[in-house]
């Protein structure tokens, strides 16, 4: 057993004294942290809870909206702000684990939890570059029915598992981020890193920096957005394919909109193709067809997922469809 230490951090800035350290984890709720001290995948020799950092969730001064890192998934989903304003986030955290799970789980944490790949969490037989770097990827040619059918590579082809972080990604979230030379902030779409030939380099954060809070701007798409996720069972289940679409119309056609898919990538994927054949368009099934086939041209197949094209076509086919429709 590995000797841990455990210190609590009253404000950003004890937090980043404290986790300054070679081998400190920040502690949250533990939905993922604790799974992957559990199985050995992480070995921390420190604690550092943040539990006690901003957990508020307020009106941000441009009329958006301004989450603490340290708030709950939970209290996200039913704050009156975000089922009126962003009814899309809600549903996508609603859609994910359980209730035990998302009362304990935090924002930060969700950004910044790992994969659930079968491979990254064998720690005795399996080998993952994600886990161990030049190692190899058995995901490639093994069981690979949850895996990337975009944006992998040789080295990896890991999904990133977070239902919030696809609805973040369609709403133009913002990662504000604090560190010892000050803040700064990163897009959501940009903050996760695609696998590359380093898949253990996951995000844009350095070790010396924390996630403080995520910002969204107001949205145009709080009376047609949606989130979808298909999933092998009704429930705490992580998506085979998820959709997340917000967009206004203007008679007939697209004036606005926004794509994002999780479920296919090492990221949450934010569909700027379709996003750019749409806007202007007729939600015609031609129209949605021919969008849908830009975006996934580069889409690398596998015997184990290479549903997951098919899928994907018809989730947003059928939400496009749907919110396209006459306004509720």
């Amino acid at each position: 057993m590995n000797p841990i230490s455990y210190s609590r951090a009253a404000s950003v800035a004890d937090a980043l004294h404290m986790a300054g350290g070679q081998g400190a984890r920040l502690l949250g709720g533990g939905t993922n942290l604790v799974d992957l001290m559990r199985k050995g995948v992480d070995t921390p020799s420190q604690l550092v809870d943040v539990t006690a950092l901003p957990d508020g969730i307020d009106r941000a001064e441009d009329g958006g909206l301004i989450i603490g890192a340290a708030a709950r998934n939970s209290a996200v989903a039913a704050h009156p702000l975000v089922r009126s304003g962003y009814p899309m986030l809600a549903r996508a955290i609603l859609a994910a684990a359980s209730a035990q799970v998302r009362n304990m789980a935090t924002v930060g944490g969700n950004v910044m939890q790992r994969t659930r790949c079968l491979y990254f969490n064998d720690v005795a037989g399996a080998r993952c570059n994600k886990r161990v770097p030049g190692s190899g990827c058995d995901a490639i040619g093994g069981f690979n029915r949850y895996h990337a059918i975009l944006g992998g590579s040789d080295a990896c082809i890991a999904t990133h598992p977070s239902d919030m972080c696809v609805a973040l990604a369609a709403l133009d979230g913002q990662v504000h981020i604090a560190g010892p030379a000050g803040e700064r902030t990163v897009p959501l779409v940009a903050f996760h890193r695609l696998p590359g030939e380093r898949p253990d380099i996951e995000t844009v954060l350095d070790p010396t920096e924390i996630v403080v809070a995520i910002t969204l701007p107001p949205s145009p798409f709080a009376a047609r957005s949606a989130y979808r996720k298909v999933r092998d069972r009704a429930s705490y289940a992580f998506a085979l394919v998820s959709v997340a679409v917000g967009l206004t119309m203007r008679e007939d056609r697209v004036d606005a909109i926004s794509v994002a898919f999780g479920g296919i990538a090492p990221k949450p994927w934010r569909a700027a193709r379709i996003e750019d054949a749409l806007r202007g368009a007729s939600l015609s099934p031609s129209a949605i067809e021919k969008a849908f086939e830009a975006e996934f041209a580069d889409a690398t197949l596998l015997p184990g997922n290479g549903f997951k094209r098919g899928l994907a076509k018809r989730t947003l086919s059928a939400m496009l469809t749907e919110l396209g429709g006459p306004a509720q």
